[in-house]
């Protein structure tokens, strides 16, 4: 008895320690957004009880907080020494509609890859793998041509587009494989019953792989807002995303820590919403399966 409760101990705290060296990371690249520069390569280094300030924000994005928390320098709102306000809807607006986009083709197309039977079906499957193993910067240059071509270069539609495709394999297979687990006999029984197959899948598989759609699209919202090479090459001066952005923070005379944390401290955040809108049926996608005998 004392021994089980001695290693439920350890695995609680073991359980901690993995956490802790997840998040700590996290934490520490967000306490640097909140630092002055002078603060932030102190040694020993100071990971609590510092001057907090939030010039860092006020100057990446040119607004003015309100509350000094010791900033020393007035911000002109509207300015700023980045103003990285548009890039950051710029990525929002990239994530959320590529997302979309992958995620409609790619319910159909794996719905009628788990559910139809048809010749070179299997062929089919291993080429969308392969193109997901594609480096990108094999097609980058490729595509650029070809969105000049087309007008799409520094549009949304294009960036939108080509994150849409990259993301459009892995939620083919991913989608399959949940749409494998529900059993293919409820839907021959709705079709002896006279139901149509768009029937079917509107108003029964597709509420029981809600789980795992919410999880596909949770990783193609977070590859696309990472995403750095097809934005660098397929932009030019109007559209860029935090990813891009982010190098900017580089100068010739030096690197803008507290600015580049700032920015990736407030790039967390609309990553973390989507995870909570969508955690629910999130924890469902990702278990989908798991007591299949």
């Amino acid at each position: 008895m004392h021994r089980s409760a001695f290693v439920r101990t350890l695995r609680t705290i073991a359980g901690w320690l993995v956490v802790g060296a997840f998040f700590f990371p996290i934490y520490f690249w967000t306490s640097v957004a909140f630092r002055d520069a002078k603060d932030i390569f102190n040694w020993p280094p100071i990971f609590f009880g510092f001057q907090p300030t939030v010039r860092n924000f006020e100057q990446v994005f040119g607004i003015s907080l309100g509350f000094g928390f010791g900033s020393q320098e007035t911000v002109t709102p509207g300015g700023g020494n980045f103003y990285m306000g548009p890039r950051l809807w710029d990525s929002i607006v990239v994530a959320t509609f590529s997302t979309v986009l992958a995620i409609v083709v790619a319910t159909l197309a794996s719905y009628a890859l788990s559910r139809m039977h048809f010749r070179g079906r299997h062929e089919f499957v291993n080429w969308v793998l392969s193109t997901r193993m594609m480096p990108p910067v094999a097609v980058a240059i490729p595509m650029f041509f070809i969105f000049k071509q087309f007008n799409l270069l520094d549009t949304y539609t294009g960036v939108i587009l080509v994150h849409g495709l990259m993301n459009l394999p892995l939620a083919v297979l991913l989608l399959k494989s949940f749409f494998d687990d529900i059993p293919a006999e409820i839907d021959e029984s709705a079709l002896l019953d006279g139901a149509s197959r768009w029937t079917i899948f509107r108003r029964i598989v597709l509420p029981m792989a809600k789980g795992g759609i919410a999880a596909t699209a949770v990783l193609c919202f977070i590859f696309s807002w990472t995403e750095f090479l097809f934005v660098l090459t397929l932009t030019q001066t109007g559209l860029k995303t935090v990813p891009v952005v982010s190098s900017t923070f580089v100068t010739s005379i030096g690197t803008a820590w507290g600015n580049m944390a700032a920015l990736g401290a407030a790039a967390i955040v609309p990553a973390f919403v989507v995870i909570l809108l969508v955690q629910r049926h999130l924890v469902r996608g990702l278990t989908m399966g798991s007591l299949k005998q």
